[in-house]
């Protein structure tokens, strides 16, 4: 069901602060703020760890990635599939979080200063009523994306544009997808209307087989659960107990990815280096992030066939209105959907993306040391996918994709000028999706039933 949300919402306009000027709120690459593991946040990191010439400039744009093939070639239409911004913490990581501190607090023993500060300085200021909401940072991270955007796209993406409806927007019902969306917006000018679907940006929830087989699955997951039982997690777990000099049996996996996300969410919120980063080196950070590129894979990618499948349906809506643009029959001139990662992931595995050789399991850390599929690069807050179409010298019509700003070619797409490829070529490369990929059918929980 599909709900209009008006621009009445006052609470959230002064949260937006629509008067000030953009700021990055971001610190210069040398500043010892900026934890040396942040890289390995997997979906709790920064946009900026993904482009790094933004932490000087959180306005730049490189104008060269989107050169069309000649002079003649015109922007048509825009459609943008964007992950929301920076949020606190879930109510389950929270509790996670205070069980972990609590432990340090009471139990750990030791004169370094960083434990000294975690003990005597850092309080437990993350509630559960927080539960993953849209933070200040998030709010900058959606604005400041709709003014790069903009100065990307400047014919399609433009306050002239939206206020003559020609920019539709739609997002999912959770409030940090809606806040950001309207944070989006203010990126341009003032709030307008916008419209909540989730069928199509928590398409996961509504696929009865996913729920059924992965979601609520927990065999879905047993390489995950076996990694985190293996010796390369585990060691992590004895270094942290090491260093807070605690027994190993108090330092669980649960307790070392809360301790992880601490870091991040510090990080990720304030920019600040928290003494939470010292129980970590760059070689635990590592399996961390495989642990959480693990849950990725077998819960969103590649690791079922059902994850990807399960976006056919944003998948047709994305092509649909690309095709109807290609015809002229399409009065949006720009489409910006906002979802979640579980928006993103199993769109972008549907494609093809990020496909690596062999599968992620519990047992192949090392050889995956250069793996593709590495969340930490593709799905920070405020990731997104943005295809345009271009109208070039007789009728030609070419596609161009980017993800978080840079350009990126279809999977396995052989054409020539392949990072802006003709657009029949794209929907000949899909033309199995285009032509089945139903939702529904695929949704079915007994579909290989006889």
């Amino acid at each position: 069901m599909q709900v209009t949300i008006w621009k009445t919402i006052v609470t959230f306009s002064v949260i937006l602060g629509l008067g000030r000027c953009f700021r990055s709120d971001v610190v210069p690459r040398d500043n010892p703020n900026i934890p040396p593991i942040a890289k390995y946040f997997t979906t709790k990191g920064r946009y900026e760890e993904v482009n790094p010439y933004l932490i000087d400039d959180i306005l730049a744009v490189n104008k060269s990635f989107v050169e069309p093939p000649s002079a003649q070639c015109r922007q048509i239409h825009l459609t943008a599939i964007i992950r929301h911004g920076t949020r606190y913490p879930t109510t389950k990581n929270v509790k996670k979080m205070r069980q972990l501190f609590e432990l340090v607090k009471s139990g750990a023993a030791g004169k370094e200063s960083w434990l000294k500060e975690i003990q005597n300085q850092w309080t437990m200021w993350y509630t559960e009523d927080m539960d993953g909401r849209l933070v200040q940072k998030g709010v900058n991270d959606l604005k400041h994306l709709a003014v790069r955007l903009s100065k990307l796209f400047p014919s399609l993406i433009s306050e002239e544009k939206l206020r003559g409806g020609f920019i539709r927007f739609t997002t999912s019902s959770k409030h940090r997808c809606v806040n950001s969306t309207l944070s989006f917006k203010a990126g341009l000018t003032e709030l307008w209307a916008i419209t909540v679907n989730d069928a199509l940006m928590r398409f996961f929830d509504q696929c009865t087989r996913f729920v059924q087989e992965v979601d609520g699955n927990p065999s879905a997951l047993s390489e995950v659960d076996k990694f985190k039982q293996g010796p390369e997690m585990r060691r992590v777990q004895e270094k942290i107990a090491d260093r807070l000099r605690v027994p190993y049996s108090s330092i669980t996996d649960e307790m070392a990815e809360a301790a992880f996300y601490l870091c991040a969410y510090e990080f990720a919120i304030k920019t600040v280096n928290s003494p939470w980063c010292q129980l970590f080196d760059e070689v635990d950070a590592q399996v961390m992030e495989y642990a959480n590129d693990l849950k990725q894979f077998w819960k969103r990618g590649y690791g079922h066939d059902i994850n990807s499948k399960s976006s056919c349906i944003l998948f047709h809506d994305l092509f649909s209105r690309l095709e109807r643009a290609a015809s002229q029959n399409v009065s949006e001139a720009v489409t910006v959907q906002v979802g979640h990662a579980e928006t993103l992931l199993p769109l972008l595995t549907l494609l093809g993306f990020f496909k690596d050789s062999h599968p992620l399991i519990s047992t192949n850390y090392a050889a995956q040391t250069h793996r593709s599929f590495r969340t930490s690069h593709m799905l920070p807050y405020a990731a997104n996918l943005v295809l345009v179409l271009y109208d070039c010298r007789g009728g030609e019509l070419r596609l161009q994709t980017l993800l978080n700003e840079k350009p990126v070619t279809f999977p396995g797409l052989n054409a020539n000028r392949a990072s802006m490829p003709l657009f029949q070529d794209v929907k000949e490369h899909y033309r199995g999706l285009l032509q089945g990929c139903d939702f529904e059918a695929e949704c079915q929980l007994f579909k290989y039933d006889v």
